[in-house]
């Protein structure tokens, strides 16, 4: 067949209207990344049109845009079997070549499609496409290709898009040649959502978010069933931490793309947003699909020891874990994967075997120390070893900053294991700046102080018993341990005001009728009041 007697792609098809109008909305659902339905109008058109090359053709394009390519090779082949003497079937097969690695033999066929006097727009405009999605990339011909294109449509906004792509594949740092052939798509189709995606990933690439949110926005609304606007948005709003946002978009796609590589997107989006529960049943329905990888047997994990819901969830993990690292190269592994098998064993009540792991992690590298070290150190505490809880805590708080829970149990490990007041004093007024209303702060320093001034001489533990006192509603005062520190508090400062340099009856007999109020069984409280009616 000669060049010259090249008619356009649609004028190749030699099936009815209908058919006509089949594949195009095929190739535009195919386009809207609605794979599912774009696969079943391709596969009743090869039934009923069996000698179409266009229709192999456009279904293998259906799977290499969900990178299945190998089914993608499969019916690319079949396009040049039915019609090897169209030029349209042996581009089929040059791309089928050049997924396999056989370029040269590809180039070879691709030749002979193009000459330097084609004037074929689409065909132009598909060897270009060809070269520009697989390795083989010869930008200056790609882009050459696709001018010529134009030159003989230019009403065509794919032949824009396909050129923007280029030129931005060519030179990725800059995208103002590529912007420009986007912005044309837009001058010929203000209302092309293909265009103002393009333009959003533009913005996203430069971190402009909410240039980029724009236009992806106004591609949701001119074409509700564009799914890549969904898409876009979703791994933009992921990218900039707004988990919730993204699940939001991702549950739009799901609803026109309901394929296993966007659920794996949305569950990676779940996880991202901490919502562990819902990831882990994303992420057990594509297991159950035969979709599994390293990446979803390490949430998997990670989830599990996330979401105690499930008192199964600790095993259920451990078991996640296990496959995880059977499947995971040894350069894959990171510490995290180290410190949540800790944590799921430490979930177990196995707090042996967890520190065990979170030293595999410090051994691994380094700066997991810093991650693991609260968590190492409040492990220890469970079993009561003091020295390791408190080397622990002191090497994270020398190199980040330890949370009130963390600052707490500090104090009371110098407190209570090491009876080192000084110590638990310290912390405990560490604690008390960074959580000045959290009265069990107060209290324990109170003990502290009390344990540096047993005989009372100084009354050292007085200013923090008030603000024990302060720090409880009085409405509280029953609650959990709020009734020992409120009694223990109020009995002090009643006998500081009865006996010490600053005798005050008056002041003694307030703090002595809370003692009373909250154990009327008190005998101090009792004789003091008796005394003192």
């Amino acid at each position: 067949m000669k060049i010259s007697k090249i008619v356009s792609v649609a004028l190749l098809l030699s099936a009815s209207a209908y058919g006509q109008n089949s594949l195009q909305n095929a190739i535009k659902n195919t386009d809207n990344e609605l794979f599912t339905e774009a696969e079943k109008q391709l596969k009743t058109l090869i039934a009923s049109e069996p000698q179409n090359d266009l229709n192999y053709f456009y279904l293998g394009e259906n799977f290499y845009a969900q990178k299945e390519k190998d089914s993608a090779v499969v019916y690319w082949k079949k396009a040049y079997n039915v019609a090897p003497n169209s030029l349209f079937a042996k581009v089929s097969l040059a791309k089928s070549l050049l997924v396999e690695g056989k370029r040269e033999d590809a180039k070879m066929i691709l030749s002979e499609v193009i000459k330097p006097k084609t004037k074929n727009s689409e065909l132009l405009s598909l060897v270009a496409k060809t070269y520009l999605v697989t390795d083989t990339k010869n930008f200056d011909e790609i882009i050459d290709f696709l001018k010529r294109a134009i030159e003989l449509d230019a009403k065509n906004e794919t032949n824009y898009l396909l050129l923007g792509d280029a030129l931005l594949a060519q030179t990725p740092t800059n995208g103002n040649n590529a912007i420009r052939e986007y912005n044309k798509v837009l001058d010929i189709n203000p209302k092309s959502p293909r265009g103002l995606v393009r333009i959003g990933k533009l913005y996203q690439r430069v971190n402009a978010d909410s240039l980029a949110n724009a236009n992806y926005q106004e591609a949701q609304r001119i074409d509700p069933t564009y799914a890549p606007a969904y898409r876009e948005n979703a791994e933009l709003f992921l990218n900039i931490n707004k988990p919730k946002k993204a699940i939001e978009n991702w549950k739009k796609y799901l609803e026109l793309n309901n394929s296993l590589e966007a659920r794996y997107r949305y569950s990676t989006a779940l996880f991202s947003g901490k919502q562990y529960c819902e990831a882990i049943t994303e992420l057990l329905n594509l297991k159950n699909s035969a979709f599994t990888n390293l990446f979803v047997e390490r949430m998997l994990t990670y989830s599990y020891a996330e979401c105690t819901t499930d008192k199964e969830n600790a095993n259920k993990g451990l078991v996640s874990s296990d496959e995880f690292f059977r499947i995971t190269p040894t350069d894959k592994i990171n510490y995290l994967d180290f410190i949540y098998k800790g944590k799921l064993l430490s979930n177990l009540g196995k707090d042996s075997l967890a520190l065990f792991e979170y030293e595999k992690a410090i051994n691994l590298d380094i700066r997991a120390k810093k991650d693991v070290s609260g968590i190492m150190a409040s492990t220890y505490l469970k079993l009561k070893n003091y020295s390791k809880a408190i080397e622990n805590y002191e090497y994270k708080r020398a190199n980040d900053k330890l949370t009130p829970t963390e600052l707490f149990e500090l104090g009371r490990a110098h407190f209570v294991g090491m009876k080192n007041y000084v110590k638990a004093d310290s912390v405990f007024m560490a604690l008390n700046e960074v959580s000045p209303s959290f009265a069990p702060g107060h209290y324990w320093r109170a003990l502290s102080n009390h344990q540096l001034d047993l005989s009372m001489e100084k009354w050292l533990a007085k200013p923090f018993y008030e603000k024990t006192i302060l720090a409880i509603k009085v409405e509280d005062r029953l609650k959990g341990n709020n009734k020992k520190m409120s009694i223990e508090s109020a009995q002090y400062l009643g006998g500081y005001y009865e006996r010490s340099s600053e005798k005050d009856i008056n002041k003694a007999k307030e703090y002595w009728k809370i003692v009373a109020e909250l154990d009327p069984t008190n005998e101090s409280a009792k004789q003091f009041l008796n005394k003192n009616k």
